[in-house]
């Protein structure tokens, strides 16, 4: 008999995948293998404690009881039917997701990136069958410095030229202008205007939020100029700055709302576009679809998500951390932290450059057992689960501070 394999060490696995695997990240160097909560462990026993939470992704932890049961509960009975067919579980997703976000439909997708793509697509057909926008020339306005995923479609509309380098030629038909600038804004909206897509709080840009008011601007302009506002909240919505979504602190109801990352739990890939029902009630059969987006297991699980959020407790958690978040980093603040915007359990911090790179912050960091990604710079990100507790907070800002120290 062939004696059983010897499991490897991060070292080992870290070295195998570089023949095998595409070099389209630069992971930090630490392999997780198991998780729960706050808190992730890896292969050779190490414990750390995660104050990146899969980019917003793992808003209620590692392995939530409730979504983990969900997902069991589902995984006996039926995963994939594709949409040739109902499913029993999709009805009752769309319809809390809808009443949890205050508007009418959902198109239930997969990854953030489809969502995105998925919104655009309806955005378009909007403008020319409801707006009367001449065949081809519809146009969507975005912000620059944007992230909204990885397609070509979107990193064409991208200013990070590291997304957009070599990916050409790149779809026609958006606009881009500053963010957090309402006469930019005004300027660039035409006739031909489908929408304006925007993150009410840039992510991937460093957790830009903006001025108050301008959210409210932007709803106020495409109401008068007869676009659409498409939010990206893939990443700022479902609890992650205090309320249900990023908008709401402005009071803002967007005619289209961008959802995913967290709408999975954790366990599987889920996202939506989420309307007002004469917004997507432009889709007729055969105009758009995905085999595996609305499936019983990811509808199942998205719909433990949203009783999570009915309840309002992670929101009103994110809201009282999110003091103490503030609190902590403006106490390091001229202490190797230059700069840092919050909103809820997020926010975006500014390292002095000469104490090194955000790579080389996250680094340290993670001897310290803590797990942060930079963004760009020497700028950090810090996204913890909407589960960790104050200790455990206080605990991530007490090992930023020695790292700075």
């Amino acid at each position: 008999m062939t004696a059983p394999a010897r499991p490897r060490t991060s070292e080992q696995l870290i070295r195998a995948e570089e023949p095998v695997l595409a070099h389209n990240y630069h992971p930090l160097p630490v392999v997780v293998a198991r998780a729960e909560g706050s808190w992730v462990e890896d292969v050779d026993g190490n414990r750390y404690l995660d104050m990146l939470a899969g980019y917003s992704a793992l808003n209620f932890g590692h392995r939530h009881p409730a979504l983990v049961e969900a997902a069991h509960r589902q995984l006996d009975r039926l995963t994939l039917t594709s949409r040739a067919f109902h499913n029993d579980r999709l009805a009752e997703f769309a319809e809390r997701l809808a009443e949890l976000t205050g508007m009418d439909m959902v198109l239930p997708m997969n990854t953030g990136a489809e969502a995105v793509e998925s919104g655009i697509k309806v955005a378009r057909k909007w403008a020319y069958d409801v707006k009367g926008v001449p065949e081809g020339r519809a146009t969507i306005v975005v912000a620059a410095e944007n992230f909204h995923g990885r397609t070509t479609t979107i990193v064409g509309f991208s200013t990070d030229e590291t997304a957009r380098a070599g990916f050409g030629p790149f779809t026609p038909g958006f606009t881009v202008v500053p963010y957090n600038d309402l006469a930019a804004l005004e300027a660039a909206v035409d006739d031909t205007t489908a929408a304006v897509l925007i993150e009410p709080i840039q992510g991937e840009a460093g957790v830009i939020v903006p001025d108050d008011g301008y959210l409210a601007g932007v709803r106020e302009l495409t109401r008068r100029r007869g676009c659409l506002f498409v939010a990206d909240e893939i990443q700022s919505g479902l609890g992650r700055t205090g309320r249900t979504l990023a908008v709401e602190h402005e009071g803002v109801v967007p005619d289209v709302l961008l959802l995913g990352k967290a709408l999975g739990g954790g366990i599987v890939p889920v996202s939506a576009v989420v309307a007002r029902r004469e917004v997507l009630g432009v889709l007729r059969p055969g105009e758009h679809g995905s085999t595996f987006g609305g499936n019983p297991l990811a509808a199942a699980v998205g719909t433990a998500v949203v009783e999570l959020l009915e309840t309002g407790a992670f929101q009103r958690r994110a809201a009282e951390l999110g003091v103490l978040l503030r609190e902590g980093l403006a106490e390091l603040f001229g202490r190797g932290v230059t700069g840092f915007r919050a909103r809820g359990l997020w926010a975006g911090v500014d390292v002095d450059p000469a104490l090194g790179t955000g790579r080389e912050i996250s680094e340290r960091l993670m001897r310290e057992g803590v797990l942060v990604k930079d963004t760009h710079g020497s700028t950090i990100r810090l996204a913890p689960p909407l589960t960790i507790t104050a200790e455990e907070l206080r605990s991530a800002l007490g090992a930023l501070e020695k790292v700075l120290g």
